[in-house]
């Protein structure tokens, strides 16, 4: 049987990893807009899509296949969702979504959704941050938006 070095294994897995991600929005360095982000509201537990008004392609996403796969309670009365679903769902003319919720009985963990137009561009973004400590959706709302200026998406 032949041992890969750890190395080589982890470069293969990163490569597959990255090559299934979008590119990220044109004239925009997705590692800088994974930076501002990741300043602003990075998390764990955070998603964040953007994709093109009109035709809905996913161009950029900040967090693990993992995370943006996982549902949470809509907040109000929608049943549970991912980010995806958020964005696909979203009304582009709308000004935004803003809103959060308890994921835990007792209060100790909440959801924070945040959805809306990118300013300036011709996108529109969906994130979810869930946990102790999560946002709640009109702060996600603004430091995204700061992160996206910040990155030359504006």
């Amino acid at each position: 049987m032949v041992r890969w070095p750890a190395a080589i294994t982890l470069s293969a897995a990163a490569l597959l990893i990255f090559a299934c991600s979008p590119a990220g929005p044109e004239g925009v360095d997705p590692s800088v807009l994974d930076r501002e982000i990741g300043r602003r509201i990075g998390d764990p537990l955070t998603c964040v899509l953007l994709a093109e008004r009109g035709s809905g392609k996913i161009v950029y996403r900040y967090g693990t296949n993992t995370v943006c796969a996982r549902t949470y309670p809509g907040c109000q009365g929608q049943a549970e969702r991912t980010v995806e679903d958020l964005l696909k769902n979203f009304d582009p003319a709308a000004e935004g979504v803003a809103i959060s919720c308890p994921t835990a009985a007792d209060g100790s963990r909440s959801v924070g959704w945040a959805a809306g137009p990118v300013a300036g561009r011709d996108l529109v973004f969906a994130a979810v941050m869930e946990g102790q400590r999560a946002l709640p959706g009109m702060i996600m709302t603004d430091r995204l938006a700061s992160a996206f200026s910040a990155a030359g998406l504006e």
